[in-house]
C-alpha cells in the first residue's frame, strides 16, 4: 500500500492562437489546473479545465484529505474528497477540483 505523501497543485494558462468562441462566450486562453500526487517515489498526474479558483479548492480543501491514504484506492480517496466538499456542493469549482 503506497501512501500518498505529497500533493502539488499548479495553474497553467495557455493562450490560444486567436480568440475562440462557442457561440455564447469568447476566450483567448484556456486555464488548466494540474494536480501531481506523489506516493513511494511515483508521481501521478490529474487535471481539469476551469477557473484558477479550482486550484485553491484542490490545494486548500482536498489535498489534506488524501495525504496518507493508499494511492491505489482511488474510490476511498474520491469518497474523502466528496465528504470534504459536502457543504460546497459537488458541482462547479469544487467538482472540478475533485475531478483533477
Amino acid at each position: 500500500m503506497p501512501a500518498i505523501d505529497d500533493v502539488r497543485v499548479t495553474v497553467c494558462r495557455i493562450p490560444t492562437d486567436e480568440p475562440e468562441s462557442d457561440g455564447t462566450l469568447e476566450w483567448d486562453a484556456t486555464t488548466i489546473v494540474l494536480v501531481e500526487v506523489q506516493a513511494a517515489g511515483t508521481t501521478g498526474l490529474g487535471y481539469t479545465y476551469g477557473d484558477a479558483a479550482a486550484a485553491g479548492v484542490a490545494a486548500g480543501k482536498l489535498a489534506g484529505t488524501v495525504v496518507g491514504r493508499d494511492a491505489l484506492d482511488v474510490h476511498q480517496a474520491w469518497l474523502a474528497m466528496v465528504r470534504a466538499i459536502r457543504n460546497d456542493g459537488r458541482r462547479g469549482l469544487a467538482g472540478m477540483a475533485v475531478s483533477a
